[in-house]
């Protein structure tokens, strides 16, 4: 399955055992020469606490707190199978549970998927990040392999780091990116976002994930880059952020402090591994 080009293998456990050796699992089944290929593995196993649950791995093994591309493929996941009854759903991931609207075609099927991703994280220590803020880390300068720029820090239950530039290209994503994954000023690795400002209301991103190396998309960055947008006085509160493979709407509602993610899902094939 996939949300904006960002894919994922879906094991889903209500039907079966959980397997074992998760991050191992990951690393081969995510290899995109010897395995099915992937940004990583998702199990969708069941929640005593909402209608499914989301349990995540990066293509590296490393287990990930929430993944917004993700989520939405779990919720249709859900809902095809008939786990949950229509919409709204909750799903939970990374210790939050999370509310999500859906919407389907003629056939009844989940096309449209809109995530209440909640409130921003922007206290560096929870974030978490070394690099001081006053009180936040917004547009503050970093150094890195010579080259000076400001960044902005934002969690949306996983840590983002959001540059914008004037072109988002590979020097960026590949060299710059990767160097800030693994940078000590965050203790925990980082998700990078790159990103073009079209407009007040229109943005192109560029993503290089912890422990996948650049997605086609990626959800959570995209709703911390509409957060990091209007902090820092380039974008107004709701905006269309066109990622590699696709479109996200986002929201960064003014009254409850919650971002709101609008985007597709779409099942690719089922398979046996």
């Amino acid at each position: 399955m996939h949300g904006a080009g960002n894919d994922y293998v879906y094991v889903d456990c209500f039907d079966q055992t959980v397997p074992s050796n998760l991050p191992e699992l990951a690393r081969r089944i995510s290899h995109r020469r010897f395995g099915v290929g992937a940004d990583g593995l998702i199990l969708v196993r069941p929640s005593e606490q909402a209608d499914a649950w989301m349990h995540m791995f990066n293509a590296d093994g490393s287990e990930s707190e929430m993944c917004g591309n993700g989520i939405r493929c779990v919720a249709k996941l859900v809902q095809d199978r008939g786990y949950a009854k229509a919409s709204p759903l909750t799903i939970e991931s990374g210790g939050q549970v999370y509310t999500i609207q859906t919407q389907c075609d003629d056939d009844g099927k989940v096309c449209q998927v809109t995530v209440d991703m909640g409130k921003p994280i922007l206290q560096p220590e929870r974030i978490p990040t070394l690099i001081p803020g006053d009180p936040h880390v917004v547009d503050v300068q970093v150094e890195i392999d010579g080259r000076h720029f400001p960044v902005t820090c934002v969690s949306m239950g996983n840590p983002h780091c959001v540059v914008f530039v004037d072109h988002a290209d590979d020097e960026w994503v590949l060299k710059i990116g990767p160097q800030l994954e693994n940078d000590p000023r965050f203790p925990k690795r980082v998700n990078v976002e790159f990103v073009e400002v079209l407009s007040p209301t229109e943005v192109r991103q560029r993503t290089w994930e912890r422990g996948s190396g650049e997605t086609w998309a990626c959800g959570t960055g995209a709703s911390a880059v509409c957060v990091a947008g209007v902090l820092t006085g380039r974008t107004e509160r709701t905006i269309l952020n066109h990622l590699l493979g696709g479109d996200l709407t986002l929201r960064w509602d003014e009254d409850s402090d919650h971002v709101f993610m609008t985007g597709g899902a779409a099942e690719v094939f089922r398979g046996t591994w």
